[in-house]
């Protein structure tokens, strides 16, 4: 059997938002015939003559606009700031005129993820902008649906649109046991809709 890739393309700063990327791949890859692509965006500078270096020191590659035609579905993440994705991320996004024009999201599944210093940081706004660019590509949308136990139980992070995570202010709090289920139920999830869509 052929496997397919699923794309997580995720932003992080100080690491929550790239371990929720890990569980959610994790979840990805519990279905058979499904791989995770974990791929992340480099940052941006104020300063024109900054730039990251091509490939990243450490962590998963950066992204190409080629990985958004290659997979089958994905699954997007990014800290919070001010109730939205962050600007690497956006930037990225803002850079896809041709995937749009071309249509090579379409019809794909897609589910987003974030993480917030604060309980009350932006979770679902961020959730519910990052899926604006994804709905203009024509992407289906998945959420989280309340048969998972741990939205009802969850005090730390958790929501129909989305996984989510409270890191506190530090960014240090660790994946609590129900963002960890939540996560790898959503990247599931995705796995078994992708390989639906696509048979």
């Amino acid at each position: 059997m052929n496997n397919h890739d699923i794309l997580v393309l995720y932003y992080s700063r100080y690491g929550a938002t790239k371990e929720l990327a890990r569980l959610i791949a994790e979840g990805i890859e519990a279905v058979p015939g499904v791989n995770a692509r974990i791929r992340t965006v480099p940052a941006v500078s104020t300063v024109c003559e900054a730039s990251e270096p091509s490939v990243p020191v450490d962590g998963a590659p950066y992204v190409e606009y080629s990985d958004l035609k290659d997979c089958i579905g994905l699954a997007l993440g990014s800290p919070t700031r001010f109730g939205n994705m962050a600007s690497p991320m956006k930037y990225f996004w803002d850079g896809s005129s041709s995937e749009w024009m071309s249509g090579s999201l379409i019809g794909k599944p897609a589910c987003v993820f974030t993480s917030t210093g604060s309980m009350h940081g932006g979770q679902e706004s961020t959730l519910l902008t990052m899926m604006i660019p994804l709905l203009h590509h024509g992407m289906m949308v998945l959420g989280l649906p309340y048969s998972e136990p741990d939205l009802m139980s969850s005090t730390s992070g958790g929501s129909p649109y989305g996984v989510t995570h409270h890191a506190h202010a530090d960014g240090r709090a660790p994946i609590s046991p129900e963002e960890a289920r939540l996560a790898k139920a959503q990247g599931k999830r995705l796995a078994l809709t992708a390989l639906k869509l696509i048979s």
